[in-house]
C-alpha cells in the first residue's frame, strides 16, 4: 500500500506539465515530426550482412512509433524520438548503426506476458474512441494499440538481431514505454511490457534459457518484477528513486515461490547519483551474474534517472551512462556471449535525453 508521500508522487508523476512538445507536422518519416527531426529512410530489414560480420549494435526503430499521440505538454510525446534520433545523426552515430525496422507482433507474442482480457479491453477502448486507458494513467489515440503492439515487436526484433548474429549488441528507439505494464494493467505511459515480452521471445524462439533485465529508470519497473518474481529463470534488476512512483521496489522484495532470489532491487532517496546507482551496479549486480550466469542480457533504459528529468531526482550525467554501459556490455561478454539489447523506457527532458542515448549508444558501439 502507498502511504500519503507516495500517493502525492504518483499524482504529481500522472500531472506533471513539462514544456510542451516541439511544433508537430507530418513528415517523409511517416506520422507526426517535430520540425527540423532526422529524415531517415530505415530499411525494412537488413538482418543480411554480405560481408558475414555482425555490426557492432543495430538501432530499432519504426516511424509508426510517432503515431501513438499524446496530449499537448505530456512528457511521453513523440517527439522524444526525434531528439534522439536528431542527436545520434549530429554526433555521427547513426551511419555507425545497422538500421532495422521494427515489426508488429501477435497475440501469442504478447500472451507470453500479458492477460487475454487485458488485451481484449485495451483494443476495446481504443475503438470507443476513450482518450485515457481505464486500467490507469495512460493517454490513448486512434493508432495506440497498433503503435504499442510495434514497439514490443521492437524489443522482439533486437533480440533477433543479436540472437541470429547481425550485430552483437542492439539499442530499440521505441514508445510507448514498457516497464510498467503488468499482465493485466497498463500504467505509468505504459501499455504493452517490451523488455518482458523480449525476454519471453528469446526463451521461445532463440532457446535461450535464463535472462537479465535491467532497469536504471528513476522508476520501479512494478511490471516487469510482477511478470517475473516467480520465474527462476529471468533476473530483475533494478536501481530507483523512492519513495516514488509506482511505490514499488523495496529491498525486501526478492521475488516469491521458485524466484526468490532472482529479483533484487536497490532503491535510493531523491538527490542519488553516480555512487549509488554505479556503485550498485559494479557490486550487486556484478556479484549476483557470477551466480545467475545470464545467456542475454536485457537493459530496461530509461534516461530520467539523468541530472534534470522533470519526472525524476537523480543526478546521474551522460558519463555515469557511458560507464553503466560499459559494465553491462562487460557482463554480457562475461555471461551471454556479448548478447545485449537496450530498450528505450523513460526519460522527458528532450535535450537530456537525447544527449544521455548518444553517449549510452556510443558506449553500445
Amino acid at each position: 500500500m502507498l502511504d500519503g508521500t507516495m500517493l502525492l508522487d504518483r499524482r504529481a508523476f500522472i500531472g506533471t506539465v513539462v514544456a510542451a512538445a516541439a511544433p508537430l507536422l507530418l513528415g517523409p518519416l511517416g506520422g507526426c515530426r517535430r520540425e527540423g527531426a532526422l529524415d531517415t529512410a530505415l530499411p525494412e530489414s537488413d538482418m543480411d550482412r554480405s560481408d558475414g560480420e555482425p555490426a557492432a549494435c543495430a538501432l530499432i526503430y519504426d516511424p509508426l512509433f510517432l503515431e501513438h499521440l499524446t496530449p499537448p505538454g505530456h512528457p511521453e510525446r513523440a517527439a522524444r524520438l526525434t531528439a534522439i534520433l536528431d542527436r545520434l545523426e549530429a554526433d555521427g552515430l547513426l551511419h555507425r548503426l545497422l538500421r532495422l525496422r521494427a515489426r508488429s507482433c501477435e497475440d501469442e507474442d504478447l500472451l507470453r506476458c500479458h492477460l487475454p482480457g487485458y488485451l481484449e479491453q485495451l483494443e476495446r477502448e481504443v475503438a470507443r474512441g476513450r482518450r485515457r486507458l481505464s486500467t490507469g494513467d495512460v493517454s490513448l489515440s486512434e493508432r495506440t494499440s497498433e503503435v504499442a503492439r510495434r514497439a514490443a515487436g521492437g524489443a522482439m526484433a533486437a533480440v533477433d538481431a543479436v540472437c541470429r548474429g547481425s550485430a552483437r549488441r542492439a539499442f530499440a528507439a521505441l514508445r510507448p514505454p514498457g516497464h510498467h505494464a503488468t499482465p493485466q494493467t497498463g500504467m505509468g505511459f505504459c501499455i504493452f511490457n517490451n523488455a518482458a515480452i523480449a525476454a519471453r521471445y528469446a526463451q521461445a524462439v532463440h532457446d535461450v534459457e535464463r535472462v537479465l533485465i535491467a532497469d536504471w529508470d528513476v522508476h520501479h519497473g512494478n511490471g516487469t518484477q510482477d511478470i517475473f518474481e516467480a520465474d527462476p529463470t529471468v533476473f530483475y534488476f533494478s536501481t530507483h528513486q523512492s519513495p516514488w512512483y509506482p511505490g514499488t521496489g523495496a529491498a525486501h522484495e526478492v521475488g516469491v515461490g521458485p524466484g526468490e532470489g532472482t529479483v533484487l532491487n536497490r532503491p535510493f532517496p531523491a538527490g542519488s547519483g553516480r555512487e549509488q546507482v554505479l556503485g550498485a551496479f559494479e557490486d550487486d549486480l556484478v556479484a549476483a551474474m557470477q551466480r545467475f550466469e545470464p545467456q542475454l542480457v536485457i537493459l530496461s533504459a530509461g534516461f530520467d534517472s539523468r541530472r534534470g528529468d522533470p519526472l525524476g531526482h537523480f543526478t546521474l550525467d551522460d558519463e555515469d551512462f557511458a560507464d553503466l554501459t560499459a559494465l553491462m556490455r562487460n557482463l554480457a561478454d562475461e555471461h551471454a556471449g556479448g548478447r545485449l539489447i537496450s530498450v528505450l523506457e523513460g526519460g522527458y527532458d528532450l535535450e537530456g535525453l537525447a544527449s544521455a542515448t548518444a553517449a549510452h549508444v556510443g558506449a553500445l558501439l
